[in-house]
């Protein structure tokens, strides 16, 4: 009676090569289904030994640990252990580990040895190593593990002959005491797998060790955040300091073609849709494009060189504080450009609690949306000098209102978790790429791409509701001595609306802006400059630039309140439909909607309260 053929388990860290190892030692030989009872894919084949004795081999998902914070970690986790249903305990375990990222795979791989299973270890992806530049002491490996480890190189089918030996002759020996202790916790094996990992280096580069000195670095939990900071500090204090000259210049052009129309064109409904409406309100908006491109060419330098990662990385210990993990950190980065791939990037958060969270904090952060109105407002009030050697005040400013929103992010985040999303912390472990230098080419398309996308947007979004507000600020005409915004529909909106802002420091014109700013933040600047220059009776006025016509009309503590409300204002309409779409219903929504609502409310107040007392 022939006995059924042995089963082999593929396991490791995802990005290992385990599915190029499969692919290699099956072929064409494989099924593909699901686990009874979850979504995960099993993934089965056949193999063959030298002698010619099958056996079937399983990929199991990858795995970070036995203690699951995932779908897929929990199916690894009972297929090892022989309790997942329909599924034989595997006779023999292969791990793979990454040469090129050994002390990361050596955690996983002490924990899996632990069980005292018959296992070997491919070290897999040498050839990659040995490019970067590493080379590796198989045998060194295998002291410290005290089990069998070979050399693979998945996609070239190297050692796939002596890996099929060595797990045909453990499967015979069966199962062997531990050869590394059971007892010990994730701190301790990161610190035996750094040990491994060193003990196992023949040579490498200058640069490879360069990289690992600089992570020792940039990853340190104290020197760390003073750099991140440090470099947050840079980037608002350019925003200003390199982008005023050519957002003076676009003003200049704007104003000139508002010129050059008011000249040419005779009076009535379609020049002043062209100078109130598109000039003065669109243009008002498009001025800001040097700011939105110096601030994505930070972002993108810091993605490219392999920074933002370890940035994630680094706020782990804070999202762990308030509730969350590092996982939410790449979804809440992606919301300072815009909050709606934010939100839809939140689909890699498998904890369905962590993600609600993580959802409904993500327009906290400061899109670039938001970053025309803060410069409109700060560039207006916020005197324009030195408080220290190369830090200006502007930027100075720029950079509170960003961490304004990330503290208000971080204490909802902390209060959802301990309330309405109460739950247990995930673990977050995550690659750290290689260092590199970034490519010109690449930075300048990713460049070319954010600042497209701003100008669709005031071609189409805020053109379009620029020229509805304007036809709404215009008509009825105002008759003779009368102000047209009092006349207007939309002044007697706004006078309805600013009764409730009225207590924050708001007057009717901030009131009104607020109302299209829904459809997207920064047309409460082309609102602004549009209201002003449909108020004004003079031509000259109306291809006035914006700021000085708000310091003529409001006070600091108006403008700091200003300020204030849109560290904290509800997100726009795509956004809301993006969170209904992602949280299946309307429920978080509208709590995302109220809670937003009431912060905006509320710091806005306190901002102009405070400011008033104080004098400024």
């Amino acid at each position: 009676m022939s006995r059924a053929p042995r089963t082999i388990a593929l396991v490791g860290n995802p990005n290992a090569g385990k599915s190029a190892l499969f692919n290699a030692l099956t072929g064409a030989r494989q099924k593909i289904a699901n686990y009874p009872g979850v979504t995960v894919e099993r993934k089965a084949g056949r193999m063959t030994f030298a002698s010619g004795e099958p056996a079937e081999l399983v990929d199991l998902p990858g795995s970070y640990s036995f203690e699951p914070s995932s779908p897929d970690e929990a199916v690894t986790r009972d297929v090892v252990m022989g309790r997942q249903e329909g599924q034989r305990r595997p006779d023999a375990l292969i791990v793979v580990v990454d040469a090129n990222n050994l002390e990361q795979h050596l955690v996983f791989a002490q924990e899996v040895i632990a069980l005292g299973m018959p296992t070997v270890v491919a070290l897999n992806m040498l050839d990659l190593a040995a490019r970067d530049g590493l080379v590796l002491d198989p045998k060194a490996l295998e002291e410290s593990l005290g089990v069998p480890v070979i050399e693979t190189v998945a996609v070239r089918r190297k050692g796939l002959t002596e890996l099929t030996a060595e797990v045909a002759k453990v499967t015979e020996q069966g199962a062997h005491e531990p050869t590394l202790p059971t007892h010990v916790d994730m701190v301790e094996r990161r610190v035996s797998a750094r040990a491994m990992a060193k003990g196992a280096i023949i040579s490498e580069t200058k640069q490879r060790r360069l990289h690992r000195g600089l992570d020792k670095v940039l990853l340190n939990p104290w020197v760390g955040p003073v750099i991140l900071f440090a470099l947050l500090f840079i980037v608002f204090q350019a925003v200003f300091a390199w982008a005023t000259p050519f957002a003076d210049a676009l003003e200049a052009v704007v104003g000139l073609v508002s010129d050059a129309v008011v000249a040419n064109f005779p009076a009535g409904l379609l020049r002043d849709a062209v100078t109130e409406g598109l000039l003065a309100g669109v243009g008002s908006v498009v001025v800001f494009l040097p700011q939105i491109i110096i601030l994505f060419f930070f972002i993108l330098v810091m993605e490219a060189t392999g920074y933002m990662a370890r940035a994630a990385y680094l706020m782990d210990r804070l999202m762990a504080f308030v509730g969350l993990s590092g996982r939410s950190f790449i979804p809440l980065l992606s919301s300072f450009a815009c909050a709606i791939p934010g939100i839809m990037a939140t689909r890699s958060i498998t904890d369905p609690k962590d993600r609600l969270t993580t959802i409904l904090i993500a327009p906290l952060m400061t899109c670039s949306a938001r970053l025309p109105v803060y410069a409109v407002i700060i560039a207006a009030f916020i005197p324009a000098r030195s408080v220290g050697p190369g830090i200006g005040l502007q930027g100075l400013v720029l950079l509170a209102l960003y961490v304004a929103g990330i503290v208000g992010a971080m204490l909802v985040a902390f209060v959802l978790r301990r309330s309405v999303t109460e739950g247990g912390v995930s673990g977050f472990i995550m690659e750290l790429p290689r260092y590199q230098v970034p490519r010109v080419r690449d930075v300048a398309i990713g460049l070319w791409q954010r600042g497209y996308i701003f100008l669709r947007r005031a071609g189409t979004i805020i053109f379009s509701v620029t020229i509805i507000l304007w036809l709404l600020l215009s008509f009825p005409q105002a008759e003779p001595g009368e102000n047209q915004v009092d006349a207007s529909i939309a002044g007697q909106l706004a006078n309805g609306l600013a009764v409730v802002v009225e207590p924050i420091g708001f007057n009717r014109d901030m009131a009104l802006s607020l109302i299209p700013a829904m459809a997207a933040r920064e047309v409460a600047v082309s609102s602004l400059a549009t209201t002003y220059a449909v108020a004004s009776d003079d031509e000259d006025e109306t291809a006035e630039a914006l700021g000085p016509r708000l310091v003529a009309d409001w006070t600091l503590p108006m403008a700091l309140s200003f300020l204030a409300w849109f560290v904290f204002a509800p997100q726009c309409l795509s956004t809301i439909a993006v969170a209904r779409r992602e949280t299946n219903g309307w429920k978080w929504p509208i709590v995302m909607l109220t809670y937003l609502f009431v912060l905006a409310y509320i710091a806005a107040g306190a901002t102009f309260w405070i400011a008033t007392a104080a004098g400024l």
